[in-house]
């Protein structure tokens, strides 16, 4: 599992839609069904129906959701928490 395609799927997820995701994201569209793909294999579940042009969550992926969120949110704080301990002068 990888941070991009957890990325990927939280955005999917926000906008139903792989296109609009990988513009959210400045991938390619492509790049985005892969990542969904591959997080699909590993956890071995599919995470969205599609079907006719539409996108719906499965209980796997509404099942996940709050987790990646979670994930993210945590990943994104400790970037912050780190880049201010770079900024600060250690103490003499």
């Amino acid at each position: 599992m990888q941070f991009q395609q957890l990325r990927s799927f939280r955005e999917v997820a926000a906008e139903m839609s792989f296109t609009r995701a990988a513009r959210n994201l400045h991938y390619s569209q492509p790049s985005v069904t892969a990542h969904i793909k591959n997080l699909e294999d590993y956890i071995g579940a599919p995470l969205f129906h599609r079907a006719g042009g539409r996108v719906q969550l499965t209980e796997a992926g509404i099942r996940l959701l709050p987790h990646v969120e979670k994930i993210i949110l945590i990943a994104e704080a400790a970037c912050i928490d780190a880049a201010a301990a770079g900024r600060t002068r250690p103490a003499a």
